[in-house]
């Protein structure tokens, strides 16, 4: 009787606890590589975020330095204008006499750019009584007061300070430059009433910025009482 095989040809067959045990075996295995691949995946993220991190710190670490350094020119320049431009001119000294002065004590350069009518309004008028052409609006760089040009040490790219005064509130400050202070003084004789003083408020822009990258910024609002 004819069959599916020859009649030469046998039937090879594997006992049901051999194929179990294949299956086992190639499951296991399977899962092995499954494990390893994952492990090569969630290795690979983590040191690509560690380097990522790295970077990334690295960057923000020169930014942080950049605008530090624009950052002190701008609080120098402040330093100026408030402790000695201010004071000086509020008191009767004109604006370009004062710039004139720079000249000859210090390297940096200061240039007046605002005139010193203009100047003087803004130190002792309110914002509306400014006459024409005295710029109010916010950008310290647009229509300046005062520019500093800050030299650092060589090869170091120096950096420009702009300054302006852009809003005003009158007060009842002493324009005299002189302080009234101690015995022997209007303010220390008895009986005299002394009106409540309310100072001169100024909002001043300040803008410092590298000279060959003015992307290396650092701008500053402040409100200056005096």
């Amino acid at each position: 009787m004819e069959g599916p095989y020859n009649c030469g040809e046998t039937k090879k067959s594997f006992p049901l606890v051999e194929v179990e045990g294949m299956r086992d075996y190639l499951s296991k295995r399977g899962m092995a590589y499954v494990t390893v691949a994952a492990i090569i995946v969630i290795s690979a993220i983590i040191i690509t975020s560690v380097y990522y991190f790295v970077f990334k710190g690295t960057q923000v670490s020169g930014l942080q330095k950049k605008y530090q350094t624009a950052k002190e020119a701008s609080f120098g320049g402040l330093d100026v204008m408030t402790k000695e431009i201010i004071s000086s001119t509020i008191g009767g000294t004109s604006l370009s006499s004062i710039i004139a002065g720079y000249t000859v004590t210090t390297t940096a350069l200061v240039n007046q750019i605002v005139t010193d009518a203009c100047f003087t309004s803004k130190l002792t008028t309110e914002t509306s009584s400014w006459p024409t052409g005295c710029d109010s609006t916010v950008d310290a760089k647009t229509s300046s007061d005062i520019r500093f040009t800050l030299s650092g040490v060589a090869p170091a790219s120096p950096y420009d300070v702009y300054a302006k005064i852009v809003d005003t509130v009158v007060g009842n400050s002493n324009t005299s430059g002189i302080v009234l202070e101690g015995m022997g003084t209007a303010e220390s004789t008895s009986g005299m009433i002394t009106s409540q003083h309310f100072p001169y408020v100024y909002r001043i822009e300040i803008q410092g910025e590298k000279q060959a990258n003015p992307n290396e910024r650092s701008i500053l609002t402040v409100l200056y009482g005096y």
